[in-house]
């Protein structure tokens, strides 16, 4: 006997109902997700990278390459993951804010004020690239992504979605126009904010620096472990608990070698005690107690020092150097910082409103590590590219950066690439007159290419002679050794890929094997997922075999087969 149907539903009705209350998220975002085309064209043509030879730039042939890729940045960062899948330090990200300005398309039309479902289509085109790159973080890895008021809060909301809340490290404000936007209402924004979240809260690390002048000029001392400046540790604020009256526990000897260098709380020979006293004779307490004290000793975070008769104990402090959420340095305003900049490079009114040069250098000099990868996947004007070049300058690092943008009014080709490329070789500065070196540097420029979809033979083969530049920029292999109608060999400074289109190539290949020493990843068609372990077996662990294009398929079905949730 069939159930009774609930005030005239049907039981299919109820039973369709229930799985909706189910998939209904108990807090979070919800917008009406809207079909985006570049997304869907994924289900008809693979993407792949194409390189424009004449386009590259070398100034050091053994420094890390950088790329500059053409296209969509959801194709872009879907090839990236196959090749740079938790390998990146930092993302930087300045998406268009979405002020209704048509500042940005949205399926090759302007979204404007008076499209109803504008934030809609933001969110659907900002869920689809956070989650792929999301995926590029490493363990360890942060992005930072620049917003204003017009989304702030959708995009909060998002990205706790995609990153978890409890990965959430801070909403940094920047003004970067202290004076204020002209013909504003109300109030005059001063000011934009940037998201900052880890792939993983208790992996990820800021190095300690001091981000403005004040800062830096009060930590004046060097040692081991960075800047520091010194306080003296008797407690002399706090109130009445600074007195010994008041906390009696904090007024203790603490014994001091003559040399200054050893530190006891019992008495001990030939060390010398010494209380919370003041020059005025007043009986004060310590900053902590007995046993926190000694910690910081083995830290090596305090000193003493004979001062007339007396000695003094001091600690290093270091807490002032916690990153505020208020960033307010004038070397951050975007017009003195970024747009002359740029126009010193290109001329004036080639790009509206990049960033700050400075601001993305003190990015990347909390986030980054000498040999970090960064990326910037709405890349614009370049200025990521042209401050991991200005940082490495400066500290002498291998930072890599990996630029993403669209050419609509060719900004690929006439702003993001010319920048990089003058800023590598030197160039005049068009605002001074002023002869400008070259920071250095290569560049590797792409564009997206397609394949189709279809899992034929023919496709795989075409894919597989397609991803030879993915297989480099995964290796970081560029320079082409020998080129035959069977395989193909790159190198770089450390290592050889070698690509094999035809099997039967094995044998003539393994010449190469024994003549090129070294470590060597090889990639070998095959239209199944045959692994070739056993014709490398005796080359030991020099040669690392992977089959094509099984593995760069098995990465797009995971992204193009799952509603673009990927990493979610």
């Amino acid at each position: 006997m069939r159930p009774p149907a609930y005030d005239g539903w049907t039981n299919e009705r109820l039973i369709e109902e229930v799985k909706k209350l189910k998939k209904r998220k108990k807090y979070g975002i919800v917008w009406e997700h809207k079909p985006e085309d570049v997304v869907e064209q994924c289900k008809r043509e693979l993407p792949v990278l194409k390189e424009v030879k004449s386009k590259e730039v070398i100034t050091d042939p053994t420094a890390p390459v950088n790329l500059l890729i053409e296209g969509d940045n959801y194709h872009a960062l879907s090839v990236l993951n196959y090749t740079h899948k938790g390998k990146i330090s930092v993302i930087y990200l300045d998406p268009p804010f979405n002020t209704g300005s048509r500042d940005w398309k949205y399926n090759n039309d302007y979204v404007d004020s008076n499209d109803s479902f504008r934030h809609s289509k933001w969110l659907s085109m900002m869920s689809n690239r956070l989650r792929l790159a999301r995926n590029l973080l490493s363990e360890k890895g942060v992005i930072y992504i620049a917003i204003d008021h017009y989304e702030l809060f959708s995009l909060g909301l998002l990205c706790d979605e995609i990153f978890g809340e409890a990965n959430r490290l801070g909403v940094i404000t920047v003004v970067h126009k202290p004076e204020g936007r002209q013909f504003a209402n109300f109030f005059s924004p001063s000011n934009e904010f940037m998201m900052v979240y880890a792939k993983d809260k208790n992996k990820a690390h800021l190095n300690e620096i001091a981000l403005d002048e004040e800062q830096k000029d009060r930590f004046s001392e060097q040692d081991e472990h960075g800047s520091y400046r010194l306080k003296n540790f008797i407690r002399l604020t706090d109130g009445k608990y600074s007195l010994r009256e008041n906390a009696p526990d904090g007024f203790y000897p603490i014994y001091v070698s003559k040399n200054l260098k050893n530190f006891s709380l019992k008495q001990t020979n030939g060390y010398k005690a010494v209380f919370p006293i003041t020059d005025r004779g007043i009986e004060r307490t310590w900053k902590t107690l007995g046993d926190t004290f000694m910690k910081k000793v083995e830290e090596g975070n305090i000193i003493a020092k004979e001062e007339g008769n007396k000695l003094v104990l001091y600690e290093k402090l270091r807490e002032d150097q916690v990153i505020k959420t208020h960033w307010i340095r004038k070397e951050y305003h975007s017009y003195h910082f970024g747009t002359k900049i740029l126009e010193g490079i290109l001329g004036p009114k080639k790009f509206d409103f990049p960033k700050s040069l400075n601001l993305i250098v003190d990015i990347l000099k909390l986030s980054t590590s000498d040999n970090s990868i960064v990326l910037d996947f709405f890349a614009g004007s370049g200025t990521t590219g042209h401050a991991v070049l200005e940082l490495n300058k400066q500290d002498e690092g291998n930072r890599q950066f990996i630029l993403v943008t669209n050419n609509e009014n060719k900004i690929a080709e006439e702003i993001t690439y010319e920048r990089v490329k003058r800023v590598m070789r030197g160039y005049k500065n068009l605002n001074t007159g002023e002869k400008i070196a070259g920071l250095g540097g290569s560049l590797a420029y792409y564009k997206t290419s397609f394949v189709g979809a279809e899992p034929t033979d023919a496709n795989k083969e075409a894919l597989t002679a397609k991803a030879t530049e993915m297989l480099c920029v995964r290796e970081g292999t560029f320079e082409l050794v020998k080129t035959t109608k069977t395989y193909k060999i790159f190198r770089s400074a450390i290592r050889h890929t070698g690509i094999i289109f035809d099997p039967l190539a094995l044998p003539q290949f393994r010449k190469e094997l024994i003549r090129i020493k070294g470590s060597w990843s090889v990639y070998v068609f095959s239209l199944g997922d045959d692994t070739f372990d056993e014709e490398f077996a005796d080359f030991g662990q020099r040669v690392k075999v992977s089959p094509v294009p099984e593995a760069i398929l098995r990465v797009y079905r995971r992204i193009f087969s799952s509603d673009n949730n990927y990493g979610a």
